[in-house]
């Protein structure tokens, strides 16, 4: 009997080993009074037979907990996409502050572990386009599926971040589908092209460290043309994620709320 109950505790304490970064489900985070829910679900495409995690972030009020978001008429979307191998918790310190200031923020994971390795030589951009197409789907799947099941949100004003390659997806929208998202932002995309186009409404984060390819960042001129905006923080690209500093990890917040309050 005690043996059989060593081995269950091994087989539990293994288990919780193999993902020590993912919070439990319906996770309530509470910063100045304010509660975020945080829902982690994942959602299966059965038209591509592909599993897609995502985590919802979403503010609640202290004095109401039974909440319903189906009341919550013409709440903004934030539909946030992580960088290579992020998962659907990471860039909460992004997540939570949206969801702080009033908007529904949903992280979709799109890296599995039955994915092939993102390709880094040869035609980067031919051979990502594919990851990319795929992240697109993903994300165009997530937004059909919300409209179904919350149905009180404003998606006419969608907002849509990315951090690398997960930038290199929003901006893959923002050239193909330029009515799905009223704003796009990117934090420090390299690959795709911004759309050379007044919409979506762009802005762009740039790390302190890496440069993106040709063509991919618009010029001083057309910047001004298009109304898009582009600023550099004192940040390495790596250290967007969840490795910066705290300090760092305002910075980009305030940026972000920023641009967001004037668009």
């Amino acid at each position: 009997m005690k043996l059989r109950y060593l081995l269950i505790l091994l087989i539990i304490s293994s288990c919780a080993a193999k993902k020590p970064h993912l919070p439990p489900l319906n996770t309530d985070v509470y910063i100045n009074g304010i509660i975020t829910r945080i829902d982690t679900l994942t959602w299966v495409d059965s038209l591509r037979n592909r599993i897609i995690p995502i985590s919802i972030y979403n503010r609640e009020n202290m004095t109401n907990l039974k909440y319903s978001l189906h009341k919550n008429i013409h709440k903004k979307l934030v539909i946030l996409n992580p960088g290579y191998g992020g998962t659907r918790t990471d860039y909460s310190y992004i997540a939570v502050n949206l969801a702080i200031n009033g908007y529904l923020v949903v992280t979709i994971q799109h890296d599995l572990a039955t994915d092939d390795s993102l390709p880094r030589t040869g035609d980067i951009y031919k051979l990502r386009k594919p990851f990319w197409d795929t992240g697109v789907k993903s994300i165009l799947y997530v937004t059909d599926r919300l409209k179904k099941e919350y149905i009180g949100l404003d998606y006419t004003n969608i907002v849509l971040i990315g951090h690398s390659n997960g930038g290199d997806m929003a901006m893959l929208i923002a050239n193909e589908y330029p009515k799905f998202a009223k704003v796009v932002i990117s934090l420090d995309n390299r690959r795709v092209p911004f759309p050379r186009s007044a919409t979506p409404k762009i802005f762009s984060i740039r790390s302190s460290d890496q440069r993106a390819d040709p063509n991919v960042l618009p010029s001083v001129k057309e910047q001004k043309k298009y109304k898009m905006k582009v600023v550099k923080v004192n940040t390495i690209h790596n250290d967007m994620g969840e490795s910066g500093t705290d300090a760092q990890k305002k910075e980009i917040n305030d940026q972000i709320i920023r641009f967001l309050n004037h668009s």
